[in-house]
């Protein structure tokens, strides 16, 4: 009987102790099962052409960008954000294959990524294999055919006409005949008649469709403006007083600048009325044409950006917005990108993660190449081995960190490095410039025949060749 008794109650104090420990298992399993159920991160990866970092989230006391500045409050905002070709094209074949600029590859707008790089693998390609329906709309690859069946899950969409389409019938005659018309115009119409119009909606859709599928997308939305020619409705033109206007303190070329450093000759390829090439009035004109431009793009990223979250879809998004190089608004009387001074190469990155950082701007210097590694790593995609770019997920979850020391840059001829406080430029003819950014942020003065700078320009030299030995690492 005792026995009995004895049994009974250790086989119920064995239940008893059992049961939470099943429990704990039971939950244990079933948050294995949620985690490995759990929806991939979707992309919305926004690029704008042309667009340095001239924003109100970026201290721009001109220029009005409600919608990105919302974006920004929202969002990690790179203050030292550079890009490693200040051309478009090479621009975003570097970037979308996370592969350095050499003399040979990547050179200036033409630059296919299929024929530079022929075996690298591009960041939707990676997306497109992990089960994603990757969507290219708008101006992504320069050439909108590059490495096209396999990054993209659909033929990459672009509006009729391009970045050059006028409301102006006679322009467009223009255009369709010489390839450029009019750098301006501010016609009194709906934003509808312009291309990036198109862009944003045929994204919108594309978002809505995604949403009503439940399919993991990488989306790349391309936007022209604020790239010349300066076509954007009336209502953008009259957010600005021309009159109000500030323009650039130093038209004149950096004291001691070498003979190879020029500007862009894009803009004399258009017709500037009656204004006369960096005349006062030409500059006020020209950047009030960039501002009303900035603030139509600003609109068209607010409609997709809204809509996103409309959808409930910016919960699960990592949404990146990146300007393809940095450009002169008539600093040095340079208009245009094409050179590696500061101006050019300096471009907009801003860049929400659900649960990470918001609401904070990072002095983290990092250049384009690092999106690509980042974006993978996010997603919990392996990029490939071979690239040059740095995953930069730390100064996500923590803006104040630090991350590289120094970027690389090259257009053409010219080779660059910079650094938080120089910015130096080698020539292949030999000849150089370097700029103390701390005590001449406006690079007006070339100082590199200063004794004074002799420590720093040998550093700069070394890591200029060691950064060169990287980007001609790839095979």
């Amino acid at each position: 009987m005792n026995k009995i008794l004895v049994y009974t109650c250790s086989l119920l104090l064995l239940i008893v102790a059992c049961k939470p420990k099943e429990k704990t298992v039971v939950a244990q399993n079933k948050q294995e099962l949620q985690d490995k159920n759990q929806k991939p991160m979707n992309v919305l990866f926004i690029a704008i052409d042309d667009l340095r970092p001239e924003l109100g989230c970026y201290g721009s006391p001109q220029v009005k960008s409600p919608n990105i500045d919302q974006f920004a409050k929202e969002a990690v905002v790179f203050n030292r954000a550079y890009c490693n070709v200040p051309v478009c094209g090479a621009s975003r074949a570097s970037l979308l294959t996370s592969i350095l600029p050499t003399k040979n590859r990547f050179i200036d707008y033409r630059a296919k990524a299929q024929e530079d790089v022929p075996n690298a693998k591009t960041l939707p390609s990676l997306f497109k294999e992990a089960g994603y329906t990757s969507i290219s709309n708008g101006k992504i690859f320069h050439y909108n055919k590059d490495v096209q069946e396999a990054s993209w899950s659909e033929n990459p969409w672009m509006p009729k006409g391009g970045h050059r389409v006028s409301y102006d019938p006679t322009t467009n005659n223009v255009v369709m005949k010489s390839g450029n018309g009019r750098v301006y115009e501010a016609p009194d119409v709906a934003d509808s008649s312009y291309p990036d119009y198109k862009i944003a909606q045929k994204t919108i859709s594309d978002l809505r469709r995604f949403k009503k599928s439940g399919e993991s997308f990488f989306m790349a939305c391309g936007f022209f403006r604020p790239h010349m020619p300066f076509y954007a409705p009336k209502k953008y033109w009259d957010m600005y007083d021309r009159d109000a206007i500030e323009i650039a303190d130093n038209r004149h070329l950096p004291e001691n600048a070498p003979k190879s450093l020029r500007g862009s000759t894009e803009f004399k390829t258009y017709s500037f009325g009656n204004y006369k090439p960096n005349t006062e009035a030409f500059h006020k004109m020209m950047r009030h044409g960039y501002y009303a431009c900035v603030s139509y793009v600003d609109q068209m990223v607010g409609d997709v950006l809204k809509e996103l979250e409309a959808l409930g879809l910016a919960e699960n998004t990592i949404v990146v917005l990146w300007g393809d190089h940095g450009w002169h608004l008539g600093e040095h009387e340079f208009w245009g990108k094409h050179n590696t001074l500061h101006n050019a190469l300096q471009v907009p990155l801003i860049v929400k993660v659900p649960g990470k950082a918001k609401g904070q701007h990072t002095e983290a210097m990092v250049e384009s190449v690092d999106i690509y590694p980042t974006i993978c790593n996010l997603a919990n995609i392996k990029a490939p081995d071979y690239i040059m770019g740095k995953s930069f997920t730390s100064v996500l979850d923590d803006p104040k960190q630090s991350f590289r020391k120094n970027v690389y840059a090259r257009f053409k001829k010219a080779d660059a490095i910079v650094r938080e406080d120089f910015t130096y430029s080698l020539f292949e003819n030999g000849e150089e410039m370097l700029y103390n950014r701390k005590l001449d942020p406006e690079e007006n003065k070339n100082v590199i025949t200063n004794i004074k700078y002799e420590k720093v320009l040998k550093e700069m030299r070394n890591t200029l060749k060691s950064k060169q030995q990287q980007a001609n690492n790839y095979k």
